[in-house]
Protein backbone atom coordinates (compact mmCIF):
# COMPACT_ATOMS: atom_id res chain seq x y z
CA UNK A 1 0.00 0.00 0.00
CA UNK A 2 1.28 3.44 -0.77
CA UNK A 3 2.34 5.93 1.74
CA UNK A 4 0.10 9.07 2.15
CA UNK A 5 1.72 12.41 2.32
CA UNK A 6 0.04 14.28 5.84
CA UNK A 7 0.27 17.51 3.79
CA UNK A 8 -1.36 17.13 0.61
CA UNK A 9 -3.23 14.22 0.67
CA UNK A 10 -1.55 12.27 -2.33
CA UNK A 11 0.11 9.32 -2.59
CA UNK A 12 4.32 10.39 -1.59
CA UNK A 13 5.26 8.22 -4.75
CA UNK A 14 4.08 11.28 -6.91
CA UNK A 15 6.46 13.68 -5.49
CA UNK A 16 4.10 16.61 -6.06
CA UNK A 17 5.11 18.29 -2.64
CA UNK A 18 9.22 18.21 -3.69
CA UNK A 19 8.15 19.79 -7.04
CA UNK A 20 6.17 22.29 -5.30
CA UNK A 21 8.33 23.37 -2.58
CA UNK A 22 11.61 23.33 -5.48
CA UNK A 23 9.74 26.23 -7.08
CA UNK A 24 9.11 28.34 -4.37
CA UNK A 25 12.42 28.66 -3.63
CA UNK A 26 14.24 32.00 -3.27
CA UNK A 27 17.94 30.62 -4.41
CA UNK A 28 21.24 32.78 -4.17
CA UNK A 29 24.11 32.06 -6.05
CA UNK A 30 27.06 34.00 -5.32
CA UNK A 31 30.73 34.13 -6.27
CA UNK A 32 33.47 34.79 -3.48
CA UNK A 33 36.91 35.27 -3.16
CA UNK A 34 38.76 33.13 -0.55
CA UNK A 35 42.16 32.36 0.31
CA UNK A 36 44.77 32.54 -2.37
CA UNK A 37 42.77 34.05 -4.78
CA UNK A 38 40.35 30.70 -4.47
CA UNK A 39 37.22 31.29 -5.92
CA UNK A 40 34.42 29.61 -4.34
CA UNK A 41 30.57 29.43 -4.81
CA UNK A 42 28.22 29.65 -2.46
CA UNK A 43 24.51 28.67 -2.98
CA UNK A 44 21.69 29.94 -0.31
CA UNK A 45 18.29 29.88 0.26
CA UNK A 46 17.19 26.69 0.08
CA UNK A 47 14.88 25.15 3.14
CA UNK A 48 16.59 22.92 4.97
CA UNK A 49 13.62 21.10 6.16
CA UNK A 50 12.39 20.58 2.85
CA UNK A 51 15.37 19.58 0.80
CA UNK A 52 18.15 17.54 1.87
CA UNK A 53 21.14 20.03 1.61
CA UNK A 54 24.10 17.24 1.82
CA UNK A 55 22.63 14.90 -0.77
CA UNK A 56 22.00 18.25 -2.94
CA UNK A 57 25.61 19.03 -2.01
CA UNK A 58 26.64 15.57 -3.11
CA UNK A 59 24.86 15.39 -6.60
CA UNK A 60 26.26 18.97 -7.19
CA UNK A 61 29.92 17.99 -5.97
CA UNK A 62 29.80 14.85 -8.20
CA UNK A 63 28.61 16.82 -11.06
CA UNK A 64 31.04 19.32 -11.43
CA UNK A 65 34.04 17.08 -9.92
CA UNK A 66 34.76 19.62 -7.08
CA UNK A 67 34.97 19.80 -3.32
CA UNK A 68 32.40 21.17 -1.17
CA UNK A 69 29.85 21.24 2.06
CA UNK A 70 26.80 21.57 3.34
CA UNK A 71 26.77 23.73 6.44
CA UNK A 72 24.70 26.46 8.40
CA UNK A 73 21.92 26.69 5.37
CA UNK A 74 24.13 26.86 2.75
CA UNK A 75 25.96 24.90 0.10
CA UNK A 76 29.71 25.79 -0.87
CA UNK A 77 31.49 24.59 -3.82
CA UNK A 78 35.09 25.17 -4.83
CA UNK A 79 35.63 26.95 -7.57
CA UNK A 80 33.64 28.97 -9.97
CA UNK A 81 30.69 27.50 -11.04
CA UNK A 82 28.34 30.38 -10.87
CA UNK A 83 26.72 30.10 -14.09
CA UNK A 84 26.91 25.46 -14.23
CA UNK A 85 25.05 25.94 -10.81
CA UNK A 86 22.19 27.56 -11.95
CA UNK A 87 21.90 25.19 -15.15
CA UNK A 88 21.83 21.78 -13.00
CA UNK A 89 19.64 23.08 -10.59
CA UNK A 90 17.05 24.40 -13.10
CA UNK A 91 17.15 20.44 -14.40
CA UNK A 92 16.80 19.06 -11.03
CA UNK A 93 13.33 21.09 -11.00
CA UNK A 94 14.33 24.52 -9.19
CA UNK A 95 12.12 27.43 -10.89
CA UNK A 96 14.88 29.53 -13.22
CA UNK A 97 13.01 32.86 -12.42
CA UNK A 98 13.66 31.72 -8.70
CA UNK A 99 17.50 32.13 -8.79
CA UNK A 100 19.88 34.84 -8.55
CA UNK A 101 23.11 35.07 -9.61
CA UNK A 102 25.42 37.40 -7.55
CA UNK A 103 28.83 38.52 -8.42
CA UNK A 104 31.09 38.96 -4.65
CA UNK A 105 34.28 40.42 -3.53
Amino acid sequence: MTEIDPVTGLPKDLGVWETITKESQKIVISLERKKFNKFTTIIEGIDEKEINLKELASDLKSQFACGGTAKEGKIELQGDHLKNVREKLTKMGFAEETIELKKGN
